[in-house]
Formats: structure tokens, C-alpha cells, sequence
């Protein structure tokens, strides 16, 4: 959770913009376009159908940049004509973000034990089991599941399929379709 409390406008940020957009081909090629076209990284991009509200989908985009290239970005994303809502969840107030990740373990012995004594440490979820192997399920910042797959190496770790975050404004208010 970020508290949007950086005030040096020079300075670069990670932010966590929320959008509302027609759910159409060639939506997500525009928006990203909007962050290729400046240079700009997009570190994490969820993209999902908004429930009960027909045609829509909600995009959460995790980027860095100073706040004035922020305020540039998102100027341009509320311009677009499939763009409904837009906002920076990390200066509009507190939020929640998660990601999830599906973790696969390989080994035996001690280091199966230890595996499973580090997933329950970190709220993991075994989803599947071999013999030879777990895929474990796990959700959290993405600090988190980053140290929990660095433990993971050193245990037998074989892949990691990762969402970006999902993220939504705390409270009583959030982005409108």
C-alpha cells in the first residue's frame, strides 16, 4: 500500500493507475502505445472484464516515472475515446495491490519438508502434489512473492507463472464505468 505522500515531482516512482475501458480489439494496443510511444516501462499489466457492467474491462497498470510524466500519461489515457475512468492509486489515497503466482517445486527429502514449511510460513497454498513436486499457490505484494520464490531456488524451484497487481482504491469510492 502506498500512501502518495512524494512530493518531489523529479523524482521517479512506482505508480499504480487504474483504468475503466471499452472491452474491445485494439483497447490495450492504444493504451500501451500511449507508454511505448514516451519510453515509459510498464512493470505489471492486469487486464480483466468488469462483472455487471456489459462491454467494460478494468486495466491496472504498474509504472515508474516522476509525477509529472505520471500526470502526462494519465492526461493522455483520459483522452482516449475507449478510456472511461482513469486514476493514480497511489496519489488518490490508500489502496490494496496483490499479485498471485503459481510456484513449481521439484526435489525430495529435506528439502520437500522444507518447502512445505516455507509455503505454510508464507501462506501458501498447495494447488497440486506429485511425488516428485508441489505447485504452490500464493498471493501478496509483489515483495512478497518475490522472496518466497528466492527461497525457492535453492529448494528445487522449477517455474513461476505471475499475474501483475491487482489493485483497488480503499473505502467507499472507486473508478466509475
Amino acid at each position: 500500500m502506498m500512501d502518495g505522500s512524494m512530493k518531489d515531482i523529479g523524482t521517479s516512482v512506482q505508480h499504480t493507475i487504474g483504468l475503466i475501458v471499452d472491452d474491445e480489439a485494439g483497447v490495450l494496443a492504444r493504451v500501451i502505445g500511449l507508454f511505448s510511444g514516451r519510453g515509459y516501462n510498464i512493470e505489471s499489466l492486469t487486464v480483466a472484464a468488469v462483472a455487471n457492467s456489459g462491454k467494460r474491462s478494468r486495466v491496472t497498470i504498474v509504472t515508474s516515472g516522476t509525477q509529472m510524466a505520471i500526470e502526462q500519461v494519465k492526461a493522455q489515457l483520459d483522452r482516449l475515446v475507449p478510456v472511461h475512468d482513469v486514476t493514480d492509486l497511489t496519489t488518490d489515497g490508500p489502496f490494496v495491490s496483490r499479485d498471485l503466482a503459481l510456484v513449481k517445486v521439484s526435489g525430495g527429502g529435506e528439502h520437500r519438508i522444507e518447502a512445505l514449511r516455507i509455503a505454510e510460513a508464507f501462506r501458501a497454498n498447495v494447488v497440486d502434489s506429485t511425488i516428485n513436486s508441489f505447485i504452490f499457490e500464493l498471493t501478496g505484494s509483489a515483495e512478497k512473492l518475490n522472496a518466497f520464490v528466492e527461497l525457492m531456488r535453492e529448494l528445487g524451484l522449477v517455474e513461476v507463472a505471475r499475474t501483475g497487481a491487482a489493485a483497488l482504491s480503499r473505502g467507499e469510492t472507486g473508478l466509475q464505468d
